[in-house]
């Protein structure tokens, strides 16, 4: 994977994807308004099927197309209704961004369900997960890949002169490590697959641009180290389930460049700090790793903890308008 040049600077704020409501072209000015220098293409599960990340996602990859059984997303043997509601559902996003972004020349934010994550949630015709088979994790990875490729030429042409960055979301990573995966009987769980085998597929798939890459999971027990191994440019998190054994991946981290997205603002409604507040764990972390406080601010993006979609709308903008303060705050005093 080619990295970003040392030159690039990293906005001090965004959002990770999902908004409430349903209005595509509300979601891209709030999340353009909100965050001028690191907008994102939002993602609108109250839509219905086909809107959430993993159904986007499906409609995304090339040559294998899935269709919604009671039990969730599977594997179709040709596009259907499904396919074709998560594809419009996606270009009418693309088509809010666009109309926002017309002017944009920083960077802009895509995101994807990563393989690993998408290999739990995509049953074989069997109703087993894919992650059941070796074979089919491979196939979709590469379907995937393929998929990104097409969807980020796509943005590409729709906002030429931004700085395309790819955000893999890969919440089910560490129960997949852990062999934590129930089977779909519920009685087993699936054997975990061998970490340099986890490592290159996402390797493989964070290669498909040449753009900066983020990888993103609010479970606990993030893999910080195998991400960074595995090209992630830059890792996103909630930082509320940090723990001190994570000190030294993150301190390493740092030290080798990678950025931190840290997911300090709550996703859902609740009342919020002061936005200094919010950030004092942030300053509290960078104390005890002994890290130097002058490279805070470049080092820290401030984000929700997680997606929005659970919030009410006057929440999800508040929220936004809170990470972009608590941002400000940090680096007017990042001591």
């Amino acid at each position: 994977m080619t990295a970003p040049t040392p030159s690039l600077t990293w906005p001090s704020a965004t959002a990770i994807g999902s908004l409430p409501g349903t209005d595509a072209r509300e979601a891209a000015r709030a999340a353009t308004g909100s965050f001028e220098d690191f907008p994102y293409l939002a993602e609108l599960p109250a839509r219905g099927p086909g809107a959430d990340m993993i159904g986007r996602t499906i409609g995304l990859l090339a040559e294998i197309w899935a269709h919604l059984e009671p039990s969730g997303w599977r594997v179709s043997d040709r596009p259907g209704r499904d396919t074709r509601r998560a594809r419009s559902w996606l270009g009418e996003d693309l088509d809010a961004l666009e109309e926002f972004t017309q002017d944009h020349d920083g960077l802009v934010k895509v995101q994807a369900v990563g393989p690993w994550t998408l290999a739990t949630s995509l049953e074989l015709r069997g109703g087993e997960a894919a992650l059941s088979d070796p074979g089919a994790v491979r196939d979709l990875a590469a379907s995937l890949t393929e998929g990104l490729r097409a969807h980020l030429a796509d943005v590409r042409r729709r906002v030429p002169a931004a700085t395309v960055v790819l955000q893999l979301d890969e919440p089910s990573l560490t129960a997949v490590l852990t062999g934590t995966v129930p089977t779909a009987s519920g009685y087993r769980t699936h054997r975990a697959p061998d970490r340099q085998l986890v490592e290159s597929t996402l390797r493989d798939v964070l290669a498909v641009t040449e753009g900066p890459t983020v990888v993103h999971s609010c479970a606990p027990h993030v893999p910080f180290a195998l991400l960074r191994r595995a090209g992630a440019d830059a890792l996103s998190f909630d930082f509320s389930l940090l723990t001190e054994r994570d000190d030294e991946a993150i301190g390493e981290a740092v030290e080798a460049g990678t950025r931190l997205f840290t997911g300090v603002v709550p996703g859902s409604d609740t009342a919020l700090s002061d936005p200094a507040g919010s950030v004092m764990g942030v300053r509290s972390l960078w104390r005890r790793l002994g890290l130097s406080p002058a490279i805070l601010p470049r080092s820290v993006v401030v984000t929700p903890s997680c997606g929005l979609a659970g919030a009410s709308p006057a929440y999800a903008r508040a929220a936004m308008a809170h990470c972009v303060r608590a941002a400000r705050s940090l680096a007017d005093h990042p001591e």
